[in-house]
């Protein structure tokens, strides 16, 4: 009973039962402890009924190392795994041990336990495959793998997906095509679908050779095998031909059309993905929120809100695509309204929700709506997420509070690119010179390849310290160092430290070696340095562009009339024209913020 109970997820009836037995022998224990395990984690509750036990067995042991390790509580399932003596050290303890200890790095703590195992089994020796393949040591996995006593297909599958994801690509293929050739396993769907969902994680078009593979062994028909092929089409930006893998699936499930769905929306196809959205025989949860995020994401809030209303069951997902997309279309006073909506439904936030209203205070520069949702990120407990933490270090920036930024900054442990480019750009905007170039050799220092933002925040501190030399080497070396392409808001960075120099000449020639158009930000910076160094033909150079873009651009015409009045020129008959138009130029008025 106690048993029947567990296996369908009844714990509460479960412990009653268990609670209730006149005597329980060791069995009974095991049963409910492995109960708690395999229901939800309880780690504690299993725990507190493993030192109640009278007496344990290595099923005892292995249920809670199991559950430890899971848990990513590794401490406490080593300190469990040594106190068993070594006969009762079954393989599937010490495989448990071994993979939580590739989890966490723990790279030689795990070979040590392998090699320490009196019987390996093929399960032994493939996690050590697949944990060095994870870790980059692709060599020892292969030295690893042709030790093998016995392979299953597991082992094979493990290493060629290994070898792919390591950009080992001829290596892997050559590998299955020996596993086809040398070995009497099949090579079976499963083994095909990991390949095919590597080869679209990283965009490579040997699915297509993947794809072949499949129709020659006669898969074409595994439902399974179909969406991952659909699904790598779609990252390879192949829309058609998934499209035609689709209409030849004979059975498709949900996932093939969600899968579709979200490769129309991914390649910019909203209207076939409304189209294909409108057919999908039984929407699930995903397909209503693909195409709320996809509608949402492209401007189309009202369509998405619609959407959302015609939901019957509405989760946190599908709350959250509605909130990000006013976000991202920098509507952040009803992103705010309907996170209030949300809690007022009993929808409990998850990790992207809060993400995205720290962005919304950001947006407002509202410091107090910010530290109210801080609030309520430490009281979910939700604080260590990374996306999280990555917003709060922008939010307080944006408010002004570049102290309270770098404290949420210094509290990551493992910060990426964002948490980095988050912090230097706030460093540059805020007259931080010094710490954010510090930053930014400390970055490289720690192997962070940096990217095109990275690049935007130390050219912007440059620009602020007059840094000319400095700006002028980190602008090369994006091209020369990083094969990164200078875009036009780095070319306006570059054009503002030399007009600052005062080398308008030099700033000059940068645009005119523009690879793409430049945009009012480059005109700006020269029109400002012009202003700066008293240059009336540049500006008038300068202004005319800017007003080519924008007719009715004020700024312009404001300094072409100053710089008139300073000089106390007399003007032609087209310049006392801009000059009249500067002075009935429209200001935008501006607005701020006031919270009561």
């Amino acid at each position: 009973m106690l048993t029947a109970y567990a296996e369908n997820g009844h714990i509460s009836k479960a412990r009653q039962v268990f609670d209730e037995m006149p005597h329980r022998n060791i069995a009974s224990w095991n049963a409910m402890i492995t109960a708690y395990i395999r229901n939800g984690l309880r780690v504690n509750e299993a725990f507190e009924l493993f030192c109640r036990m009278p007496e344990r067995n290595s099923i005892s042991h292995a249920a809670m190392i199991t559950g430890f390790a899971q848990a990513g509580m590794m401490g406490e399932a080593w300190g469990l795994f040594s106190e068993m003596s070594e006969a009762d050290r079954e393989p599937v303890v010490a495989n448990t041990i071994i993979v939580g200890c590739f989890k966490i790095g723990e790279l030689e703590e795990a070979k040590r336990v392998f090699d320490g195992m009196r019987r390996r089994d093929v399960v032994s020796w493939s996690s050590m495959v697949d944990g060095y393949c994870k870790s980059g040591r692709i060599d020892e996995a292969k030295e690893l793998f042709e030790r093998m006593p016995e392979r299953n297909v597991v082992s094979w599958t493990t290493l060629i997906n290994g070898l792919l994801k390591f950009g080992a690509w001829a290596e892997g293929f050559v590998l299955l095509s020996r596993m086809r050739k040398e070995t009497s396993i099949e090579v079976n769907s499963i083994t095909l679908t990991a390949i095919l969902d590597t080869c679209a994680s990283l965009n490579r078009g040997e699915g297509i050779q993947v794809h072949g593979l499949v129709v020659s062994m006669g898969f074409e028909s595994d439902a399974f095998l179909g969406n991952s092929i659909i699904n790598m089409y779609c990252r390879a930006g192949c829309v058609n031909s998934a499209r035609r893998m689709f209409d030849m699936m004979i059975k498709k499930n949900v996932v093939s059309w969600n899968t579709l769905l979200a490769g129309y929306i991914q390649n910019s196809s909203l209207e076939k993905a409304y189209a294909l959205f409108s057919r999908v025989p039984h929407k699930d949860v995903v397909s209503w929120t693909t195409m709320i995020a996809g509608l949402s994401n492209n401007g189309r809030l009202e369509e998405a809100i619609s959407l959302f209303r015609e939901m019957e069951q509405k989760d946190d997902i599908a709350w959250t695509a509605i909130i990000s997309g006013f976000v991202s279309n920098g509507d952040y006073e009803r992103a705010f309204t309907w996170f209030i909506d949300m809690a007022c439904e009993a929808i409990k936030p998850n990790s992207v929700t809060l993400s995205s209203v720290v962005c919304a205070a950001a947006g407002l520069a509202n410091l107090n709506q910010g530290e109210q949702i801080h609030a309520l990120v430490v009281k979910t407990e939700k604080e260590p997420d990374l996306s999280i933490l990555n917003s709060l270090v922008s939010m307080y920036a944006k408010c002004g509070n570049i102290w309270d930024a770098y404290r949420i900054f210094t509290s990551i442990i493992e910060p990426n690119i964002v948490s980095m480019n988050s912090m230097i750009t706030a460093f540059s905007q805020h007259g931080h010179v010094e710490e954010a170039l510090e930053l930014f050799r400390h970055m490289q220092e720690k192997g962070h390849e940096p990217n095109q933002v990275t690049f935007l925040g130390v050219l912007t501190a440059c620009a602020h310290a007059g840094l000319v030399e400095e700006g002028k080497y980190h602008f090369a070396s994006m091209k020369s160092s990083y094969f990164i392409e200078p875009g036009p808001d780095h070319y306006a960075c570059m054009v503002d430290i030399l007009g600052r120099a005062g080398q308008l000449k030099d700033a000059v020639d940068l645009i005119h070696s523009m690879p793409c158009e430049p945009h009012l930000g480059v005109w700006g910076a020269l029109l400002s340095a012009s202003r700066t160094h008293k240059d009336l033909y540049l500006a008038k150079v300068a202004a005319q562009h800017i007003l080519d873009l924008e007719p009715n651009n004020a700024t312009a015409y404001v300094v072409l009339s100053n710089m008139y009045a300073d000089a106390k020129l007399t003007c032609n008959e087209e310049e006392v024209i801009t000059v009249e138009r500067a002075k009935r130029a429209a200001k935008i008025p501006g607005c701020s913020w006031i919270v009561v």
